[in-house]
């Protein structure tokens, strides 16, 4: 019994020494650019409007629920257009929500990282 002891302290010691040596696990990280909207853009609120990223590469198993959020003036606003949906599928349709006419708007691409859209247009439905 006393000999089981130490040698299981031996090798915890050098399982140990093993990983440490061996460094972090790097994790896949997938930042898809967006391919649509791009800064010729003009959305109208209130109307369904398709968003797409380039989704090649994609690693098979994406972990973190996707989110894409409404951007305008540098300031990212509490408008969720959409949320859990899967990265690898490169579109996703979504309700344009009403806004006042601009040209500084983003959608913002959460999944790993932000992924920031160019500047586009959404005007104001009448």
């Amino acid at each position: 019994m006393r000999f089981t002891t130490p040698l299981s302290l031996v090798v915890s010691f050098f399982l140990t020494a093993a990983v440490h040596a061996a460094g972090p696990t790097p994790l896949d990280v997938f930042v898809p650019p967006i391919t649509s909207p791009t800064a010729e853009t003009v959305w109208v609120s209130k109307t369904q409007q398709t968003l797409t990223w380039d989704a090649s590469g994609a690693p098979p198993n994406i972990s973190n629920g996707a989110l894409l959020l409404l951007r305008s003036n540098g300031i990212t606003s509490p408008f969720i257009l959409a949320k859990d949906f899967d990265l690898r599928t490169g579109n996703l349709t979504i309700t344009v929500p009403w806004v006042l006419t601009g040209t500084t708007y983003q959608v913002v691409l959460f999944g790993d990282s932000g992924n920031f859209s160019p500047e586009f247009t959404i005007q104001t439905a009448d």
